[in-house]
């Protein structure tokens, strides 16, 4: 696996019915249509992702919306560089090398 999946087991979290009974159902739910919100709007372009609104473990079929693979991309981005902060946000600072 390359890219964003690379080293990832999310696909091993996900329920065994996930590509023959979930993910079709949400898709055919929201016509195959993006359902991310753009500056007030819904994007709309043709969808051929499903996304976790809130619980990444949470999957509910209304808990659950298609997205089109540029939307999930952006949000999935903007989930992990918040993650990241708040995980440097909480290491102490290093001392620098040359004043220990």
């Amino acid at each position: 696996m390359s890219g964003g999946w690379a080293g990832s087991n999310r696909r091993a979290e996900l329920p065994h019915d996930w590509y023959t009974v979930i993910r079709p159902a949400v898709l055919e739910r929201d016509e195959y249509r993006c359902r991310a919100r753009l500056d007030g709007r819904v994007c709309g372009r043709p969808a051929n992702q499903v996304d976790h609104i809130g619980d990444k473990h949470d999957h509910r079929i209304e808990m659950l919306q298609a997205l089109c693979a540029r939307c999930h991309a952006q949000k999935s981005s903007a989930q992990g560089n918040a993650a990241r902060w708040t995980v440097r946000m909480r290491r102490p600072p290093e001392r620098h090398p040359g004043l220990l």
